[in-house]
């Protein structure tokens, strides 16, 4: 009889687990006629987009549970390839990127999950997800069927999967759908790079449903037969037009907005970007009385922590560290007006069942205004030099973030001087220990003017690099001194240029340990003897009863970086819009707690303070935002500019495209718009292209605007250099009180042969501020 027990046990012991097998292996997630099917039902997609490494771990519970009460049944993800690979092959998986981890969450919240492991992803993080140390090969070609790319891009997805594939549908696990690359026809067309993804990540994950993402504009350009096609597209767009050519191409397809902006990002010395409430609860009841699934990008936008804020492109726009996103789940995961609203929608939408409880919010707390009292000057801390003859970027001294100083010896300027350099990204340049001034690539500056000084007077030039771009061509973004550094110095009245060498290059990497390791002494003073700021790591500390959420004021500090408790809390920059730092109370301690913050300018007052609001809407710069400099028009000579072509746009949604009667030279093209379409006084473009002699499209990098005779920036930015941003959801409008003719002028950079021209009106329905007569005027020259 025992024996018999015993062989029974092991009968019962092998038999359970193909028994829970068997139960996990009818999990399936597809595309079905017209829907998707869950387990071989309908099922309508209504995901939140939020990102583990932006939301503090303590918090991830509850902010998915926000989620699950506004009425979400999905959690859609961005896997960041910087973060969990810092150097090739060192791997972080833990604590803040325990990506498994925040999956096994949301399906403990009965919701599943849409993962995106990129590689590229954009969502205004540092170079789009893609890390660093990429650029040390020079000559890598990023987002393309270059040999070393895609061997990194196959270690790391493998990596991904061996941290969740287990989570798959098929395995009983949260994951419905994984995407290959992202947004891939805003970067090119190349059906063989995103083949191979497509390869590797159906290789690492198996048999789980793939998909891709792009605009209506441009989603066959890289569509592959064998993936789910997805469009996104912003809050206000004509729902049925963005889906019309996809509908066309496959019938039966599912529909699916994989990417609905609920708001927009913020930029270093923009406003604070908002999006009625209004035009997001529309679409998404649309959407979802059509049967159609979406992602709310986003629902949760969270932070942007250290150096982690990516730029924007074309030009250099860096984001701030605030990715609150005008959400409905606010940065630091209040309810916000926006919420409310939404979820009294989709409480339509619940197929009979209850939503789910809102979670406990975080109460705020104020601190009281304290000082930090303790400096190290940074010019008095520099680490040991490296001895360079030609300029290099950090890249090619394996530093990835920070700052670093070029310094060198100036021969005698008998007269002012010019020193000319391409600088990533903030600059600012001393002699002999004296401010000269800085230069500023988010305003394309790329020379200073140097005073008179003696023979081997030091020159010193300190690079702040910001986050690298995210999006575009432009993500191949180094850091430092890019190029040479040319001084042009008068010899017996003739220009003379000079390629400054031999340089002494300090190092100072964004880690805890560079601050702390500093010789800190106690503040005396604010300025130096030459009554400048003074650039260094301040460090004090504060008190705290009982911890909380918080935002750390900064109004009265420069430039740089914040650490609370070890914790890398994000940027700060006096131009604003955003003024305060986030400090989530789960990094905050009872009794004593410390802050460094490393300005690279220097503070006007070392005085902070905890308030329970954040101020993420208080812009403080001298450069107006718009490009209405009516002097510009006075240099332009009208005896040089040329008809290019005139006559009428179409009216309606997508692209239209106008041919010269013939190639014509330029480097200045000027849009002069009669009227709209719908006779009101605003005229409107969401994105602007000029065709080459080839009929293709130009590069757009180095266009700037030179001139817009009128830019609406009441309730977001829409300036003018919105039509070549890249982004068919923003736009340039005018102002409603300014009557037509309206015209912008674009310096393209450099001289070109054009033969035509491609216009895109805003995405809405109706197309408001839809130009109807017009006139292209060109120029080689002003």
């Amino acid at each position: 009889m025992k024996r018999l027990t015993i062989l029974l046990g092991l009968v019962l012991m092998t038999i359970q687990p193909l028994t829970m097998n068997a139960q996990t292996s009818g999990n399936r997630f597809e595309a079905g006629k017209g829907t998707f099917l869950l387990n071989g039902e309908p099922f309508v997609v209504k995901a939140a987009e939020l990102h583990y490494p932006r939301i503090p771990r303590p918090y991830w519970d509850q902010r998915i549970k926000l989620c699950k009460a506004l009425g979400m049944n999905t959690v859609c993800l961005y896997v960041f390839w910087n973060a969990h690979e810092s150097q090739p092959g060192v791997f972080n998986f833990e604590g803040q990127n325990d990506l498994a981890a925040f999956c096994e969450l949301c399906k403990d919240n009965d919701m599943y999950v849409i993962l995106r492991p990129g590689p590229y992803v954009c969502a205004e993080w540092e170079m789009g997800g893609l890390p660093w140390w990429l650029l040390k090969k020079k000559d890598i070609r990023l987002r393309e069927d270059d040999p070393y790319f895609m061997e990194r891009v196959a270690i790391f997805e493998e990596a991904v999967a061996n941290q969740v594939k287990h989570l798959t549908i098929q395995n009983g696990g949260p994951i419905i759908m994984v995407q290959v690359e992202n947004e891939y026809g805003s970067y090119g067309i190349n059906k063989k790079y995103v083949s191979e993804v497509r390869d590797i990540v159906r290789k690492n994950f198996g048999e789980v449903t793939l998909f891709q993402c792009d605009w209506a504009s441009n989603f066959t350009n890289n569509g592959l037969g064998d993936l789910i096609w997805t469009m996104n597209f912003g809050t206000g767009a004509d729902i049925d037009q963005q889906f019309a050519k996809l509908k066309q191409l496959r019938p039966d397809s599912p529909l699916m907005c994989s990417e609905f902006w609920s708001g927009w990002f913020d930029k270093w010395g923009a406003n604070h970007e908002t999006r009625p409430a209004s035009d997001m609860i529309a679409g998404i009841d649309e959407m979802l009385s059509k049967g159609i699934s979406f992602s709310l990008y986003m629902t949760h936008g969270g932070t942007n922590w250290g150096h982690w804020a990516g730029a924007n492109s074309p030009g250099f726009a860096p984001d701030v560290t605030s990715y609150d996103y005008d959400a409905p789940i606010s940065e630091s995961g209040q309810t916000t007006p926006k919420y409310w609203e939404l979820r009294k929608t989709l409480a339509k939408y619940m197929d009979g069942k209850k939503q789910a409880k809102v979670p406990a919010l975080i109460k705020p707390i104020a601190i009281p205004a304290f000082r930090l009292t303790e400096v190290a000057p940074l010019f008095d801390n520099l680490p040991t030099p490296r001895h360079d003859n030609d300029i290099k970027t950090i890249e090619e001294y394996d530093q990835g973030f920070g700052s670093i100083l070029y310094r060198t010896s100036l021969p005698e300027l008998k007269t002012q001087s010019v020193l000319k350099m391409d600088a990533h990204d903030y600059t600012q340049v001393f002699v002999d220990g004296v401010l000269v001034g800085k230069i500023d690539r988010r305003l394309g500056e790329k020379e200073i003017t140097l005073p008179p000084c003696r023979k081997g007077a030091r020159l010193d030039i300190l690079v702040e690099a910001m986050g690298r771009i995210n999006f575009g061509r432009a993500i191949k973004d180094f850091k430092g001194i890019v190029g040479k550094v040319e001084l042009t110095i008068d010899v017996q009245g003739r220009p003379f240029v000079c390629d400054m060498k031999n340089w002494e290059v300090f190092n100072i990497e964004d880690r805890l340990e560079t601050y702390q390791n500093m010789n800190f002494q106690p503040i005396q003073s604010l300025t130096d003897k030459h009554g400048q700021r003074i650039p260094g790591v301040y460090r004090g500390t504060f008190k705290i009863g009982k911890p909380s959420d918080t935002f750390f004021n900064f109004e009265t500090w420069g430039k740089g970086l914040v650490y609370v408790n070890g914790h890398a809390m994000g940027r700060i920059w006096e131009i604003g819009p955003q003024q305060t730092l986030y400090i989530p109370g789960c990094w905050l301690k009872k009794g004593e707690n410390e802050i460094l913050v490393f300005d690279i300018v220097g503070p006007k007052d070392v005085t902070c303070e905890g308030l329970r609001e954040p101020l993420i809407d208080n812009l403080q710069i001298t450069k107006p935002l718009k490009h209405d400099d009516s002097s510009i028009l006075n240099k332009v000579d009208l005896s040089k500019v040329t008809l290019a072509s005139e006559g009428s746009f179409a009216p309606g949604n997508g692209w239209q495209e106008v041919k010269f009667n013939q190639p014509i030279k330029a480097r200045y093209v000027g849009l002069l718009a009669h009227n709209a379409q719908d006779e009101k006084g605003i005229a409107s473009i969401a994105e602007l292209y000029l065709l080459d002699e080839d009929g293709e499209r130009l590069s757009r990098e180095p266009w700037t605007v030179l001139y817009a005779d009128s830019e609406d920036t009441s309730s977001k930015n829409c300036t003018a250099d919105k039509v070549f941003d890249l982004q068919e959801s923003t736009y340039w409008k005018t102002e409603r009180h300014k009557p037509f003719p309206h015209y912008l002028i674009i310096d393209l950079g450099e001289v070109h042969t054009l033969t035509g021209a491609q216009y895109l009106p805003r995405m809405e329905s109706q197309t408001p501020g839809s130009i109807k007569d017009f006139q292209i005027l060109v120029s080689e020259e002003l």
